[in-house]
């Protein structure tokens, strides 16, 4: 994309900085020791559509063949009429411009800051760079969203999911101020995030439960190394990540099995507590944490402060320079 195009993406991706930004991720299999009744799925299926019906619109407004000058190149897919892409040197994600995304939403830290666009902390979340983009993160969503939604629900995956979304534009808001950036990266790597807390806070219940843990953090951690190659925003990622994970604490709770199981015991059998106490020792220092979070960024964000201010590493955790490559802001 133009230079001023982030994109958050999926699939083991992260979010584009310079061209463009995308994000991605992955899950792996546990397995819980109690039998429990399974939600069906219907709010991430409804998510890939919205997001594909997104798309669909964002091409339809870009219409390529009008709006193209030719600087770089003529546009892909002319057999699409406006649905056509812009020239590959432009957006190699075969998708639309940075100007039309700008226009419908991305997210624009001066804008959010300076033009009262808080809105934009959302919409960039259904906004795609490319076909190649959205197809990347709407398989991580498919794969990692409906297991968690047929196991706790539409309503916990959803806020987990938009909530995550918010605290990764927030995050890359607070370190990336010259770029544009879409993608749902943020939100996908809050499922992953919930995931890992989700094992860690119902731990006594699962089977299989350390070679669930280590697939886990292996799938995190090499989605997260990816973001620190050039034009990968990390920290969507990470802002995103670190929400589902606190909230994974709040929201996934299990009672434990020995509860779950009390109708089956004899009479006068000891009852065991609904939850341990460690899991309300997690439940009590999550909410802290996302209050805190949320309200620091979110008052440092629309004070116009730049986060790497106040960080002055921080930057090595989106883009780390070599002999190859150089990491501009």
């Amino acid at each position: 994309m133009a230079s001023r195009d982030l994109e958050r993406g999926g699939g083991g991706n992260g979010k584009k900085r310079g061209n463009s930004y995308y994000q991605s991720s992955s899950s792996g299999p546990y397995y819980v020791e109690s039998t429990e009744k399974q939600w069906t799925s219907w709010l991430v299926p409804m998510f890939v559509v919205a997001n594909v019906a997104v798309f669909v619109v964002v091409m339809y407004i870009n219409n390529c063949p009008k709006n193209n000058l030719g600087f770089e190149g003529s546009c892909v897919a002319r057999f699409l009429g406006r649905l056509s892409f812009q020239p590959l040197k432009e957006n190699p994600l075969f998708g639309p411009s940075s100007n039309t995304l700008e226009k419908l939403g991305a997210l624009e830290w001066n804008k959010v800051v300076h033009g009262n666009q808080g809105w934009r902390l959302i919409t960039c979340i259904w906004l795609h760079a490319g076909v190649i983009h959205l197809l990347a993160n709407m398989l991580s969503l498919v794969f990692i969203g409906i297991r968690l939604e047929q196991q706790f629900g539409f309503v916990l995956v959803g806020l987990i999911y938009l909530l995550s979304g918010f605290g990764g534009s927030i995050l890359s808001s607070l370190f990336i101020q010259r770029n544009i950036s879409v993608g749902a990266s943020g939100a996908l790597f809050g499922l992953l995030g919930a995931m890992l807390s989700e094992l860690l806070t119902n731990w006594t219940i699962y089977t299989n439960k350390a070679a669930a843990l280590i697939t886990l953090i292996v799938i995190i951690a090499i989605n997260l190394a990816v973001g620190i190659l050039p034009h990968v925003d990390n920290f969507a990622h990470i802002g995103g990540f670190l929400t589902g994970f606190l909230l994974g604490f709040v929201l996934l709770l299990r009672p434990q099995f020995g509860w779950v199981q009390r109708q089956h015991l004899p009479a006068g059998a000891r009852v065991k507590s609904k939850h341990k106490g460690y899991q309300y020792v997690f439940w009590v220092i999550a909410v802290v944490l996302l209050i805190v979070g949320f309200a620091v960024g979110l008052v440092m964000l629309f004070r116009g402060e730049n986060g790497n201010n106040h960080c002055s590493w921080c930057h090595y955790l989106s883009c780390v320079p070599t002999s190859r490559w150089h990491c501009g802001n």
